[in-house]
C-alpha cells in the first residue's frame, strides 16, 4: 500500500498532459483547410510513435513504462481526434438533421454522421485490448479504452442535450453535427454519467492506494486522473463554464472567426 504523496506525480503528468494534448490537437486543426494533409501527417506520426511505445514497453512492469505506456495510448487518441477534426473520418452522412427528424430517424442519422469515427475507435480498442491481454503493461490499451468510453459518454449526453455546451473546438466544415446536439436542458442521464465517472476514478484511487508494486500503483493512478478529469469535463457540460477558454491560447482570436466561433 501506498500513501497519498505517491499518487502526486501520476496525477500531474495526467493532467499536464490531457492540457497540452488538447492543446496541440486544436493548434493542428484550427488551420486553413489547403493544410489539412500535413495534419494527416502529423496525425499518422502520432499513432505510429504511439503504438511504438506500447509495444516497447508492453513487457516491462518498470515505473517508467507505465508513463511511456500511458502516453503511446494518448498519442494513438490523437490520430483519431486529429482524423476526425479534419474531417477525414467521420461517417457516411454529412448534412444538417432534417427540420422534424426524432426519435430513431433523429439517432439513426446522427449515428451515420459519426459511423466511421466510432469504428475505427472501437476497432483500435479491440486491437489494443488484445495486445494487453498477452503483455504485462497494458497501461496504454486500458487508457485507450477508458477514453472511448468516456467519449461515448459526452456524445450520448449531447445528442440528448446538456445545459452548458461549449463548441468553439468544432472546426466550420464539422458544424452540420450541431443539428444534432440536443436542447440546453439538465437531464439525468447526465448526473448518472458524472456520478457513474466519478464512482470509477474513486475505486481506481483506492486501488492505486492498496496496490502492492510501484507499477500498479503508478498505473491506477494515471487510469484514476484520466476519469477525474473525464468527470470534470461532463460536469463542464451542467454548469456554465466555457471550457474551450482554457485553450484559448491553442485556438487564437483568428482561428475562432475563421472557423466560426460560436456557429
Amino acid at each position: 500500500m501506498v500513501g497519498t504523496p505517491g499518487l502526486v506525480l501520476p496525477f500531474v503528468v495526467v493532467t499536464i498532459l490531457w492540457f497540452v494534448s488538447t492543446g496541440l490537437v486544436a493548434i493542428i486543426n484550427h488551420r486553413l483547410r489547403q493544410s489539412f494533409g500535413r495534419a494527416l501527417v502529423i496525425a499518422c506520426v502520432c499513432a505510429f510513435t504511439g503504438l511504438g511505445l506500447i509495444i516497447v514497453t508492453a513487457h516491462s512492469t518498470a515505473v517508467w513504462a507505465s508513463y511511456v505506456s500511458f502516453l503511446g495510448g494518448l498519442l494513438i487518441w490523437s490520430w483519431h481526434e486529429i482524423s476526425f477534426l479534419t474531417g477525414a473520418v467521420t461517417g457516411s452522412h454529412r448534412t444538417p438533421c432534417p427540420d422534424g427528424a426524432k426519435g430513431w430517424q433523429r439517432f439513426s442519422l446522427a449515428t451515420m454522421a459519426l459511423i466511421h469515427h466510432e469504428v475505427a475507435l472501437a476497432m483500435t480498442a479491440g486491437l489494443l485490448l488484445s495486445l494487453a491481454a498477452v503483455t504485462a503493461n497494458p497501461t496504454g490499451a486500458y487508457a485507450f479504452a477508458l477514453l472511448l468510453i468516456f467519449r461515448l459518454s459526452s456524445k450520448l449526453n449531447i445528442y440528448r442535450g446538456v445545459p452548458n455546451l461549449s463548441d468553439e473546438m468544432l472546426p466550420a466544415h464539422l458544424s452540420y453535427l450541431k443539428s444534432y446536439f440536443g436542447p440546453r436542458k439538465l437531464r439525468p442521464i447526465l448526473a448518472l454519467s458524472i456520478a457513474t465517472i466519478t464512482g470509477l476514478a474513486l475505486w481506481l484511487g483506492f486501488e492505486a492506494k492498496s496496490a502492492v508494486s510501484p507499477h500498479e500503483t503508478v498505473q491506477a493512478g494515471l487510469l484514476c486522473c484520466l476519469s477525474l478529469l473525464a468527470a470534470l469535463e461532463h460536469i463542464f457540460l451542467a454548469v456554465p463554464f466555457r471550457d474551450s477558454a482554457l485553450w484559448g491560447w491553442a485556438l487564437g482570436t483568428n482561428d475562432r472567426k475563421e472557423f466560426g466561433e460560436g456557429v
